[in-house]
């Protein structure tokens, strides 16, 4: 059962997604699909080479920014922001519960000149609390604390 939760009118965090979601994204408008989930995280969810090629078959474009333990980096965000950049369509981004998928999003927003408090709103919105990414938003928008 698809869990798409609307960030925004171009993209959608969801938990993970199962082979059956690749329909249901793209009959919800959805050109790309975002991994960000490292693979062997859980052995029984499908991993993203079945992802992809389910994707793939679908017509759907895909890419994999995995978030371990480790955290964010400078260059995921900076790939986040190129994939959802070029996207010809609506963006389905996904991880265990979706918050990672969220959070990489939200800073990948604020790199791209968004108004952290609007950002913050938009997760809250959908389900996700970003208030640990929230000096980091500050900081990448140039903004502190609006």
């Amino acid at each position: 059962m698809s869990d798409f939760r609307e960030l925004s009118p171009a993209i959608f965090a969801s938990p993970q997604i199962a082979l059956e979601d690749i329909n249901a994204a793209k009959d919800a408008g959805v050109t790309l699909i975002i991994n960000n989930r490292p693979d062997g995280e859980e052995p029984d969810a499908p991993q993203g080479d079945a992802i992809e090629a389910a994707a793939k078959a679908a017509g759907l474009d895909y890419c994999a920014i995995p978030i371990g333990h480790s955290g964010f980096s400078q260059p995921q965000i900076d790939e986040m922001v190129g994939a959802m950049a070029k996207a010809e369509g609506k963006v389905l981004a996904y991880c265990r519960s979706g918050t990672r998928s969220t959070f990489l999003w939200a800073l990948a927003q604020a790199k791209s000149g968004h108004s952290p408090a609007g950002i913050v709103h938009a997760a809250s919105k959908a389900g996700y609390d970003v208030s640990a990414v929230r000096p980091m938003l500050d900081m990448l928008s140039g903004q502190s604390g609006e």
